[in-house]
């Protein structure tokens, strides 16, 4: 039986928290096979349209007049994972875990060097199933917040993944005009992983506990934001009923048994050589 091949497979990344209390270091992507792109972003743009959200959707921009539109806009990024028209990713580092021995250049390019681990290894290249062998692989990053020449010689490591074993074992193909820096305003996809990794940053690092200075209760907007991610945790759940967010995915769902199957999955980077800030820990 001949398979049938995916010529393109596109991925939106975006970041999140690069300091936080307990978590930092929170990167996401969303990747979506050709066949499947005019449907995901049709699907994720009606949900906004239908409900005459006319705005750009972000986790910093939930509050409790716009929480409807998130609830629903999230059930239906969940609805195209479950259903296998994309998949996402997402990665942090816990804060107590401090990298030792770095040198000042590993140090001064940290971010980029995280964001390189994540795209190496939180696909799952190396389980690719045979109608992903030699397609073409699109990356799109939300504007990188660093200078533009350190940003392009990341972008040059990211294109020389393909050299790597993992990926020529299924002649995965990334050319160089397809790795750029977008406006998130204009992808729909991006801006679905923006709120789900800021969701995670938010629960992860107790910011649903913040009582703003001077008040004795929470507030509203916080409110609304600890409602938007019992939503997300309730439709992670539907697919990994004991899911812990502050750790790596397991394989315990039998339907989804590779890193590449996964509809979501959550990587908890642990450094090679680190001790332990007791004082970050919760």
């Amino acid at each position: 039986m001949m398979v049938q091949k995916t010529k393109e497979y596109v991925i939106w990344c975006d970041e999140s928290v690069q300091k936080g209390e307990f978590y930092s270091d929170f990167y996401g992507g969303m990747i979506v096979a050709s066949g499947s792109l005019r449907e995901v972003n049709e699907r994720l743009c009606s949900v906004l349209t239908e409900l005459g959200y006319g705005h750009e959707a972000k986790w910093q921009k939930v509050n409790q007049h716009t929480l409807p539109v998130y609830e629903r806009f999230v059930q239906e990024v969940f609805a195209l994972l479950r259903e296998g028209k994309a998949r996402m990713r997402v990665m942090f580092r816990q804060s107590a875990h401090v990298a030792q021995n770095l040198t000042p250049l590993q140090r001064d390019r940290s971010f980029h060097l995280l964001y390189y681990q994540f795209l190496k290894h939180s696909f799952g290249w190396p389980d690719a199933t045979p109608e992903a062998h030699g397609a073409h692989v699109r990356i799109y990053f939300d504007k990188l917040p660093d200078k533009a020449e350190k940003n392009e010689m990341f972008k040059n490591h990211v294109y020389a993944l393909q050299r790597l074993a993992m990926f020529q074992r299924s002649s995965i193909v990334i050319r160089p005009d397809d790795i750029a820096e977008v406006d998130s305003a204009h992808h729909t996809e991006m801006q679905a992983v923006d709120v789900i990794l800021g969701a995670m940053a938010f629960r992860l690092n107790d910011r649903h506990k913040a009582i703003p200075e001077g008040a004795r209760r929470r507030g509203k907007r916080t409110l609304a934001k600890e409602k938007l991610y019992k939503r997300i945790y309730a439709e992670i759940i539907k697919m990994y009923p004991r899911f812990n967010i502050g750790e790596s995915t397991g394989h315990a769902h039998p339907g989804f048994s590779t890193k590449w199957l996964a509809p979501y999955r959550h990587w908890k980077f642990v450094p090679r050589d680190f001790t332990v800030d007791e004082s970050r820990y919760k």
